[in-house]
C-alpha cells in the first residue's frame, strides 16, 4: 500500500521542478524551500490566530503577539502572511513582497536573524514561475496540528533537500547525507541524553534523526542538546530552517567561513555524542596552519588529507564517556601514506575504536568513493556497557541495501536494525552476540597489530560459511574492485600532494 504523503513528496517535487526552468539547482533549492518554510510559519500562526479569535471566553486578541510566544509559534506579521503573498502572486512586485516578508519575519523572530533567504526580487528570477510556484505551495497545508503530528513538512523537507543533493550531484552532496546512513548512525550510538556535536552539520539532518530517535523510544527531547558548526553560510541557513520547522533549538548551531578547524566555535565543548559526516578526503583544509595544534595527539594530519585531522577533531570533543560515530572514505581504514598509517595506529593503540563497519556502495549522491563508519569511545569500560578493553567489532555490510534507482541504494529498516542490534549485543546491552563468518567478528587489539593495523572488516569477518565457489569468487572480484579503486584514489591523492609540494618550493607542475 502506498504511503500518501510520500505520493505528496513526489508529486510536489515533480510539480516544482517543472517549473525551475534554466535555473540551477543549488539556486533553485533557496527559492523552493524558502517559500516552503514561509508557508509552514504562515499556517502555524493561522492555526492558533483563528483559535485566538474564536475564543469567546478570554477574549484574547489575536494579534497580540506574546499569544504565539507562549505557545512556541513564531509571530507573523500581516504583510508575511501567505494568504496576503497569495493574493499578490502575479503581482510583478511578488519578488520584493517575498523579501520583505522574510525581513519581518526575522525583525520579528530573533532566532531567525540572518536566516531566511531573500533576494526573490532579483531580475533574474522569473516572477511569472515564482508566482506559479506559489500557488503549488499554496494548495498543500504544512503548518497546522494535524499536519506537524504527521510531521508532513518534515518529510517534505527532508525529501526536497535529498533530491536536491541528487540534482546537484558531487556539491550538492556536501549538504547532505542520505536518510538511511544518518538513521544508523543515530541507531547505533542511541544519544538519549546529553550533548550532541555535529561540527560539520550541513543542513541538519544528524540532529533532525537524533530527535526522531528519541520519540520513537519516548525520551524527551529537551534532554539533549544540539551544537553544530557549518562553514557554508546557506548550507547554515538550510540546516537553521530545518531545525525551526521541528521546534528544536538551534541557538548553539554556528557559521563562519573558516570552519572547525581553523575557528572551533564549541573549542571547549567535550561531548556526549559526537554525529558527523566530514567531507571525504579534503585537501584544502588549511592544514599548514595547524602544525602545532592540540588536537593533533595522535600525530599531525597531512595537508593533502584532513580525514585524520576530522578523526583527531572528534576524539578531542569527546567526553569522558563519550561516542563518536561517523563517516569517512575507506581509504581511511588502511591508508599508510603521509602519516596516517601512524596516527591510525595511535589511535588503535589508544585502545579508542569501538566498531568499524563497511558500507555498501551507491548510498551516496555526491560520491562513487567506497565509505565506512567508524564508532569512536574513550571508556570501554564504563558501566553503562560490557568491558570492552582491547576489542574491536568489525562489521561487513557491503552486500545489504537495496537499490532504489539504477544509481541510488538505501539501507532499508531491516538493515539498519541487523546491524545495530548486532553492535548492542556486543556492547552488552541484551540479546547475545556471535561471530557471523562473512558479516561480523569481534577482534582483539593484538589481531589487529597482526593486521599492520588495517582496519578493513572484510580482513576479520571471514566469508560467510557454506558460500558456493560462484559466489565466493564474485565476492572476491568485489573486494579487489573497491581494494583497486581505493588504491586508485590514494595513487590520485598522493599524486596531487607531490605536485602541491613541487610547487611550494618553485616548480612549475604540467
Amino acid at each position: 500500500m502506498n504511503n500518501p504523503d510520500s505520493d505528496l513528496e513526489k508529486r510536489l517535487w515533480s510539480s516544482a521542478d517543472k517549473l525551475r526552468s534554466n535555473m540551477d539547482a543549488a539556486e533553485y533549492k533557496h527559492v523552493l524551500l524558502g517559500l516552503i518554510f514561509l508557508k509552514y510559519v504562515s499556517d502555524s500562526f493561522t492555526e492558533v490566530y483563528k483559535e485566538l479569535e474564536n475564543d469567546k471566553e478570554h477574549f484574547s486578541d489575536p494579534e497580540d503577539r506574546d499569544e504565539y510566544i507562549a505557545r512556541n509559534i513564531f509571530w507573523v506579521p500581516p504583510d508575511a502572511r501567505w494568504d496576503y503573498i497569495q493574493r499578490n502572486a502575479k503581482q510583478p512586485t511578488i519578488g520584493k513582497l517575498i523579501d520583505d516578508a522574510m525581513d519581518s519575519i526575522e525583525r520579528d523572530n530573533p532566532s531567525l536573524k540572518g536566516v531566511l533567504p531573500t533576494n526573490y526580487s532579483r531580475p533574474a528570477l522569473d516572477k511569472q514561475r515564482l508566482g506559479e510556484l506559489i500557488d503549488l505551495i499554496g494548495g498543500i497545508t504544512l503548518g497546522t496540528g494535524q499536519a506537524r503530528s504527521r510531521d508532513l513538512l518534515g518529510r517534505v523537507y527532508e525529501y526536497f533537500l535529498g533530491q536536491f543533493a541528487d540534482a546537484e550531484g558531487k556539491k550538492g552532496g556536501q549538504f547532505y547525507t542520505p536518510k538511511s546512513i544518518v538513521q544508523l548512525l543515530v541507531e547505533m550510538i542511541e544519544p538519549y541524553r546529553g550533548r550532541v556535536l555535529d561540527p560539520c552539520c550541513g543542513s541538519g539532518g544528524m540532529f533532525v534523526q537524533s530527535e526522531k530517535f528519541i520519540e520513537a523510544h519516548q525520551g524527551r527531547i529537551d534532554d539533549i542538546h544540539i551544537f553544530g558548526q557549518e562553514s557554508n553560510q546557506t548550507t547554515w541557513k538550510l540546516c537553521k530552517m530545518n531545525l525551526a520547522i521541528r521546534n528544536i533549538d538551534s541557538d548553539q548551531v554556528k557559521w563562519n567561513n573558516e570552519g572547525s578547524f581553523l575557528n572551533d566555535a564549541h573549542k571547549d565543548l567535550r561531548a556526549d555524542f559526537i554525529l558527523a559526516n566530514p567531507p571525504f578526503n579534503d585537501s584544502d583544509w588549511k592544514g599548514d596552519l595547524l602544525k602545532d595544534d592540540v588536537r593533533w595527539k595522535y600525530g599531525i594530519p597531512t595537508e593533502g588529507n584532513a580525514n585524520f585531522a576530522w578523526v583527531q577533531h572528534f576524539i578531542y570533543h569527546m567526553a569522558p564517556s563519550g561516542i563518536a560515530g561517523f563517516v569517512l572514505a575507506n581509504g581511511s581504514m588502511s591508508s599508510n601514506t603521509s602519516n596516517e598509517g601512524e596516527i591510525r595506529k595511535n589511535i588503535i593503540e589508544a585502545d579508542l575504536i569501538d566498531c568499524m563497519v563497511a558500507l555498501p556502495p551507491q548510498l551516496f549522491f555526491n560520491t562513487g568513493i567506497p565509505a565506512c563508519l567508524w564508532f569512536l569511545t574513550k571508556d570501554k569500560k564504563n558501566n553503562k556497557f560490557r568491558d570492552r578493553r582491547e576489542k574491536t567489532l568489525f562489521i561487513d555490510a557491503r552486500n545489504m541495501g537495496t537499490m532504489i534507482d539504477r544509481r541510488h541504494r538505501v539501507l532499508t529498516d531491516d538493515d539498519i536494525k541487523k546491524v545495530s542490534s548486532v553492535y548492542h549485543a556486543w556492547r552488552g546491552e541484551g540479546g547475545e552476540y556471535n561471530d557471523i563468518p562473512g558479516f561480523c567478528k569481534s577482534s582483539d587489539t593484538d589481531e589487529i597489530r597482526k593486521n599492520s593495523y588495517v582496519l578493513t572488516p572484510g580482513r576479520y569477518v571471514g566469508i560467510e560459511e557454506g558460500e558456493e565457489d560462484d559466489k565466493e569468487f564474485e565476492e572476491k572480484m568485489q573486494r579487489l574492485v573497491s581494494d583497486l579503486k581505493q588504491q586508485m584514489e590514494e595513487g590520485a591523492r598522493l599524486d596531487d600532494e607531490i605536485k602541491k609540494n613541487l610547487e611550494r618550493i618553485g616548480f612549475e607542475c604540467f
